[in-house]
């Protein structure tokens, strides 16, 4: 692994940088590479955003409904006890630690995952106490979720890119980060994603032990990105962050997981989520947000307790997710790298035969009219240069199996 820190000859800070546009959404990014550059077919396929399009609980307009009258009052920043109770009971259905969690402390609703994962960048660099002139760190894998970078900037730390290849399993090199103590000494959160965006890559509990271990040796908070912890590929669910925590001695300290009902439900238009973990560190965190943050909407809470509570709408939706990556086992066997991902629902391919993702997706988008994300635009450069999303494309697969088979068809037959 190799760490790679913002650019040190820069004189701005992370805000500034914010403000000066010097970081974009990748989807920013895709948008202005394929500018002016028309489809090369008559239907356009868009395969970039993780935007599901299974079927959503029939039951949620009915709940909302339910709860119209609450829309006359503002709801509280930590939701209701019927929300926080049933967020809870689900957690210990699904981690097998019922009763291990204390819904009044230990769980905090949010308006999606990405709010929470930004919000709590505050409270953790607020509360890491650093010699003056030093900058506290902040760690993600390489690639990584965009909202980890916005946290960084947001916060004035310093991003620190952790980089995760096919040599160090898709997750980022816990030999390696334990052998840099002077930046784990200054390290205010580290975040992970389980299973991984983009590449699919599971924690193992040992991983998420030594990780956990390594945030209370050096006082840092892991934060544990879960949202895609209801669609794998196997029979075994992954292993959760609280599910490793609360059989330690110090239950959920230095840790907080965060999840949603975007992917598992099908529902990224409902924005509802939560935070779980680190009591101490929630109390602050929603005091945080009860100053800057919207509330969840009463109807959105009602709605969710009932989804948190009923789980066969998410097993046919995981079902749906194994069709196709069965259809991917059989088109992209033995091609661009191909491996079935242990969760998630992208693709990883690798197009550097190509030269790389970003002249792929120019290709494919200008022969065969799909549009996917370069895996260049999902990282940064190490300090070496060496950008390792640089080879690869991101297919995010939400469509319907008749759609994806097109779209591959298409992918093949330009880029094999």
């Amino acid at each position: 692994m190799t760490a790679k820190t913002s650019n040190p000859t820069s004189k701005l800070t992370g805000l500034q940088s914010l403000a000066a546009g010097d970081i974009l959404s990748p989807f920013t990014r895709n948008n202005r590479l394929l500018e002016g550059i028309p489809p090369g077919h008559k239907q356009p396929i868009i395969m970039t955003a993780g935007d599901p399009n299974e079927k959503m609980p029939g039951f949620v307009i009915d709940k909302m409904a339910e709860a119209t009258q609450s829309l006359g009052t503002y709801p509280t920043i930590r939701g209701t006890d019927e929300l926080r109770s049933a967020i809870g009971a689900w957690i210990g259905r699904r981690y097998g630690i019922a009763g291990k969690v204390d819904v009044s402390r230990e769980i905090h609703p949010l308006n999606g995952s990405r709010e929470g994962l930004f919000f709590a960048a505050m409270p953790a660099v607020g509360r890491k106490r650093l010699p003056a002139g030093e900058r506290a760190a902040m760690l993600m894998p390489n690639p990584f979720y965009q909202a980890y970078l916005g946290a960084a900037y947001g916060t004035n730390a310093e991003p620190v890119f952790l980089n995760a290849t096919e040599a160090t399993g898709y997750l980022p090199d816990l030999d390696a980060l334990e052998r840099q103590p002077e930046l784990l000494a200054r390290t205010a959160a580290f975040y992970l994603c389980s299973p991984a965006n983009p590449q699919g890559a599971i924690t193992s509990p040992a991983y998420i032990q030594r990780a956990l271990d390594l945030a209370r040796t050096y006082d840092f908070m892991l934060f544990f990105d879960e949202c895609y912890s209801e669609i794998y590929s196997g029979d075994t669910a992954p292993t959760g962050g609280l599910q490793v925590a609360a059989a330690t001695a110090q239950h959920f300290k230095n840790i907080v997981v965060f999840n949603s009902l975007s992917k598992r439900s099908n529902l990224p238009g409902l924005r509802s989520g939560f935070a779980a973990g680190d009591g101490d560190f929630l109390e602050t965190m929603a005091e945080i947000r009860n100053l800057t943050a919207p509330q969840m909407p009463g109807p959105t809470q009602h709605a969710s307790a009932a989804i948190w509570s009923e789980e066969q709408h998410v097993s046919v939706i995981r079902q749906a997710y194994r069709a196709k990556f069965d259809l991917c086992d059989q088109m992209l066997a033995g091609k661009f790298g191909y491996q079935r991902p242990a969760g998630g629902f992208f693709l990883w391919l690798n197009m550097s035969h190509l030269g790389g993702g970003i002249d792929a997706s120019v290709t494919l988008w200008k022969r065969s009219g799909v549009k996917v994300v370069p895996g260049a635009f999902l990282s940064q450069d190490d300090r070496d240069g060496f950008n390792p999303g640089r080879d690869f494309i991101r297919v995010a697969l939400v469509h319907d199996l008749a759609t994806i088979r097109e779209a591959l068809k298409r992918v093949i037959s330009v880029a094999a």
